[in-house]
């Protein structure tokens, strides 16, 4: 199989964009820090010697900064820490039952507990890039799960707090969807929204959110204009590149409660943010199903999130204090700390940043050498020597890229997980999206309605267009930095071998007709009944005149039970392609996509590929599945929704089966 999708000539998708990048400070006495306002990384300068300098600039700039605002800090009174988010994919396996159509909450938590070490918040992601198979806007696919508030109550029971995914680039800020949002965080009880693409919620948005309850969250994508600061509590930070020594989180900085998720979705590699998260004693993202493919987490980096999440829970006074040093301490070398004060205490967070460490990590004064040093990450006892002048260097085995969290314990403390004894790996957990096996349906000749083709072994090229979920394998986008025009959703093609092939398919698409003709035979009612069939009667039968048409309204299993019935199977997407390149396939009106049998699965999603194209729709964007007709070369990736959202009225079947290659 060759893949047509490298970046294109001269653009480089690996670099960070000048807009990503850590904003300088200025560190001249009197220099302007305004222009710092903008900035989602503070850098820090390379020699320790103006870290003092920096610390001071940064000190005037949040001075100055809040009172240029007029921040205030009203919204983060009595509000709980959500250090570790999830952006869980609504059908994921683990979260959804598909065999038996229902949600397993339980199940899904309890495997975040273990791998993660538990997550605080999940926004529940439910549409994107499923959009676009018909006029439905994303609201819709929250609208029509009716038990959204039980899930909604059990992810809470469970100790997360909920959020809704909301796009504005899909709806803008109309008073309809403002109305749309809030009837469903009224109706499913969630406890905030997060707004896609987008640094800010609008005015309108927050007065209708504070109608509700003025304690609902509001979270943004990447860096918070400084106004919004007061008004959004958490932020993204998505697309933000550190300096070589680890800089400080803008709006981290300003408020001290304000909770930033680190994320890079692309990345098989995550020290970077989780470095930058623990200096900063901030969260992260964790989405390991990123619109249907498989970005998950090495056992590095989960041992590492374990251990954060620990001691975020068991020292959360430390992250929230305003006594908090970044750099403080510094022993030399690629080891990096940020002190943190709270109630006459001392703690430290502490990263390695180069090749293994055996010796000082920080050093420090006013210390009392009495009592036990310990590391709450890894559970050793640290050494501590006396220096002259009264400091303590302060250290042990650091190897490369490890966390570790330094603190005098008089007596006893929170243990470390046994995980942490070892050296976990850093290999990516690879998780492949496998076709499930067609069935076999052989027939001894080939019926009249249906068309004979023999089909020599070939290579057959497949297009597609090239969007975030990509088609077939894995992530599209692996360790990019952001995908982006003209890489993203341009047409990219996929040529693989195929067998020789002697097979009958359907002439015309299964219509309302045919399909009635197989309930009365059967009875047939599917697990989930949502949106079966929606377009028929009341009395579940098709609308006068449309007999002949189409029957949509039906998702892959609603298709193989019919084929079944007729002895028959579903026609694979190279099947299709073969038959309709050689014109042998008629398309019915309304013209609808036509479901394969080419289902693929990894564990944690499922998808199908959809070909044909269908009737155009009125509003078309590079962000939803293509209307309109499509040569048949062409496929489609439709992931697997659960509760029959899959069920679209531009959406049909037809039927195929096997023959004698005698």
């Amino acid at each position: 199989m060759t893949d047509a999708t490298m970046p294109l000539p001269g653009f480089n998708p690996y670099i960070p964009r000048p807009i990503d990048q850590p904003t300088e400070v200025p560190l001249s006495p009197g220099a302007d820090l305004s222009g710092l306002d903008e900035a989602k990384i503070f850098a820090a300068p390379d020699d320790p010697a103006l870290w003092p300098a920096w610390r001071a600039a940064l000190a005037r700039w949040r001075e100055e900064a809040q009172r240029r605002s007029g921040f205030d800090d009203a919204r983060y009174r009595n509000i709980a820490p959500v250090k570790v988010t999830n952006l869980a994919w609504l059908w994921d396996d683990l979260l959804y039952d598909h065999a038996r159509g229902v949600f397993t909450i339980d199940r899904y938590m309890d495997d975040a507990e273990e791998r993660f070490g538990g997550f605080d918040g999940v926004l529940l992601w439910n549409a994107y890039p499923v959009l676009g198979i018909d006029t439905r806007k994303h609201f819709a696919f929250y609208e029509d799960i009716p038990e959204l508030p039980q899930v909604v109550a059990a992810f809470q029971r469970r100790g997360a707090k909920v959020y809704l995914p909301y796009y504005p680039w899909e709806t803008g800020a109309a008073p309809e969807a403002v109305g749309r949002v809030v009837a469903l965080i009224r109706r499913a009880g969630f406890d905030g929204l997060f707004i896609d693409i987008s640094k800010e919620a609008s005015t309108a948005m927050r007065a209708a959110l504070d109608a509700i309850d003025p304690s609902l969250v509001i979270e943004c994508e990447s860096r918070v204009p400084l106004a919004r600061l007061g008004d959004q509590v958490m932020s993204w930070a998505q697309w933000f590149a550190d300096s070589k020594v680890p800089g400080v989180l803008r709006s981290k900085w300003l408020e001290r409660r304000h909770e930033l998720h680190h994320t890079r979705r692309w990345n098989r590699d995550h020290l970077d943010e989780l470095h930058s998260a623990w200096l900063n004693g901030t969260g992260l993202l964790v989405w390991e199903v990123v619109f249907g493919v498989w970005v998950g987490w090495n056992a590095r980096d989960l041992q590492a999130l374990r251990a954060m999440q620990r001691v975020y829970r068991n020292h959360a006074q430390f992250f929230v204090s305003e006594d908090w040093t970044p750099l403080a301490d510094h022993a030399g070398g690629p080891v990096y700390a940020s002190r943190w004060e709270a109630g006459g205490d001392r703690f430290w967070t502490v990263v390695n940043r180069g090749d293994d460490v055996d010796g000082a990590w920080i050093v420090v004064e006013n210390e009392a050498e009495d009592g036990h040093w310990l590391d709450l990450v890894s559970g050793q006892s640290l050494t501590v020597e006396r220096h002259p002048g009264g400091r303590l260097a302060i250290g042990g085995c650091l190897p490369a890229g490890a966390i570790a969290a330094i603190k005098r314990c008089d007596g006893a403390t929170d243990a470390p997980s046994a995980d942490m004894i070892a050296a976990p790996s850093a290999a990516f957990p690879a998780r492949m999206a496998r076709r499930v096996s067609a069935p076999r349906v052989d027939l001894a000749e080939c019926p009249a309605d249906m068309a004979e083709i023999v089909s020599p072994a070939r290579d057959l090229t497949v297009t597609y267009r090239l969007r975030e979920t990509g088609l077939y394998g894995e992530a599209p986008f692996i360790d990019e930095w952001k995908p982006l025009p003209p890489r993203l959703h341009r047409i990219a093609e996929i040529t693989r071998p195929v067998p020789e092939l002697h097979f009958a398919i359907g002439r015309r698409e299964v219509t309302n007709g045919d399909y009635a003709d197989f309930l009365r035979a059967t009875g047939y009612r599917p697990t989930r009944p949502d949106r079966f069939l929606a377009h028929w009667t009341k009395d579940a039968a098709p609308v006068p005149g449309t007999e002949t048409e189409p029957v949509t309204h039906v998702e892959l299993a609603d298709a193989r039970a019919y084929a079944a019935w007729r002895g028959l199977r579903l026609p694979t997407e190279d099947e299709w392609q073969i038959a309709a390149g050689a014109g042998l396939i008629e398309r019915a009106e309304p013209m609808v996509w036509n479901l394969t049998e080419s289902e693929h699965r990894d564990g944690r999603s499922r998808f199908h590929i959809l070909k044909g194209g269908c009737a155009p729709l009125p509003d078309v964007s590079d962000w939803y599945v293509e209307s309109g007709p499509l040569p048949p070369e062409r496929s489609v990736k439709l992931l697997q929704t659960g509760a029959g959202l899959n069920r679209s009225p531009l959406i049909g079947f037809r039927c195929a089966a096997d023959l004698s290659l005698a």
